[in-house]
């Protein structure tokens, strides 16, 4: 993929700074330390390291990468060790995806209680699919499965929701065979909803008993119970959205499919198109017309509130496993589905090569072979390396 012309670091870079004066009163040490990281992101202030192709020998250096999970530029390395990690994980059944969103009533509510609702959303949503599935109308087995959470609709707003990608059929309850789904959808969207909120509601029902909900700002009137209970009777009136997408093949696609929902951010570099005169544009689909692929424009100050509205809270997991996939479980029951639907067992690279591929940043440009890093530089040895290279071309 072609290096993308605008980057959010180079919105940061020139408008970070003011838009931290401006706003100082709400942003947090967090928020400082997403820009900082997206600032300084693959430069010198980083320090860096030297690289050396393991077939030819080409050598060169490279600047270190933030590695911060809402950074748009270090998401593509770790994506692509996560799902070497997942390939072994793959059954020869098609896959299923599911997406629980919350209704926009509770998207304040859900910003300032990131980690309890966000966590509520996948136990709630994994609690849901386990249930229905369980239920031998439906399907009567016990499912695995992934979740991986989205904050962001296309326009940078805030807008929750998880993305569950499950193989279609399930364990036996007895363990003794695999159950395939007897229905199209694999499961029923509407039983999947109204058992959503039910259980979503029944757990906010609880927080607010035990004081555990933050209720800032414009949401204080919620603090008072009555104010309270008719909020909840209102999340009642409405379906909320659960939407189910059609099987989209076996193991050959899923890893091809994750790869869109799993290391993503609020906005790719590559959907912005422009970056000019203080205004920030870029691609965005709007999906209540259609999916026609739009362009926005907003202020720099826009842009960079919207894309901080998706912080995540420090050590909160936002790729998840249930069931059969759970990280206690899947050691002694991912065999047990292989041996059900007569896979063969995957096949383990050697060790030389897997840890040469841990060990490898990037492609060589000459023979495509794996560079591995050689030696570590600090800041100040990359300024000294950089000015020797400097002269040695002004030398010559």
């Amino acid at each position: 993929m072609n290096r993308p012309s605008f980057e959010v670091a180079d919105i940061v870079r020139a408008a970070g700074q003011r838009f931290i004066d401006k706003n100082g009163s709400w942003l947090t040490g967090l928020h400082r330390k997403v820009l900082f990281a997206i600032e300084c992101c693959r430069t010198a202030a980083l320090g860096g390291h030297k690289d050396r192709c393991a077939r030819c020998g080409y050598k060169a250096i490279s600047y270190n990468s933030c590695r911060n999970r809402h950074c748009p530029k270090c998401q593509t390395n770790a994506r692509e060790k996560w799902l070497t990690a997942r390939r072994r994980e793959l059954l020869e059944v098609p896959y299923v995806h599911v997406v629980f969103t919350l209704p926009h009533e509770l998207a304040s509510l859900a910003y300032y209680n990131k980690k309890l609702l966000y966590g509520l959303l996948f136990r709630a949503s994994a609690a849901t699919l386990l249930e229905v599935a369980a239920d031998p109308k439906h399907l009567g087995a016990e499912i695995g499965f992934l979740s991986v959470l989205h904050t962001w609709g296309q326009n940078l707003l805030h807008h929750p929701h998880v993305h569950c990608v499950i193989p279609a059929g399930g364990l036996s309850p007895d363990h003794q065979r695999w159950v395939r789904p007897r229905y199209a959808f694999f499961l029923p969207v509407k039983v999947l909803s109204r058992v959503f909120r039910g259980k979503f509601v029944d757990e906010l029902k609880r927080m607010f008993r035990n004081g555990e909900l933050r209720l800032p700002g414009t949401l204080k009137p919620l603090a008072r119970e009555k104010v309270f209970r008719s909020f909840l009777r209102g999340l009642f009136r409405q379906d909320w959205v659960v939407y189910s997408k059609p099987p989209f093949g076996g193991p050959h696609h899923v890893l091809q499919y994750l790869a869109r929902y799993t290391h993503r951010v609020a906005i790719s570099n590559h959907r912005i198109v422009n970056f000019a005169d203080g205004k920030v544009t870029f691609h965005w689909k709007d999906y209540a017309h259609g999916s026609r692929k739009r362009l926005m424009t907003l202020s720099t100050e826009e842009f960079l509130r919207r894309f901080l509205l998706h912080w995540l809270p420090r050590g909160f997991v936002r790729i998840r496993f249930f069931g059969f996939l759970a990280n206690r479980r899947r050691a002694n029951l991912l065999p047990l589905c292989r041996q059900l639907l007569a896979m063969r067992a995957p096949e383990s690279l050697p060790y030389a090569e897997t840890r040469l591929a841990k060990q490898a940043a990037w492609s060589c440009p000459h023979c495509g072979g794996p560079m591995a890093v050689v030696a570590r530089l600090t800041h100040g040895d990359l300024l000294r390396e950089l000015a020797r290279q400097s002269s040695l071309v002004n030398s010559s």
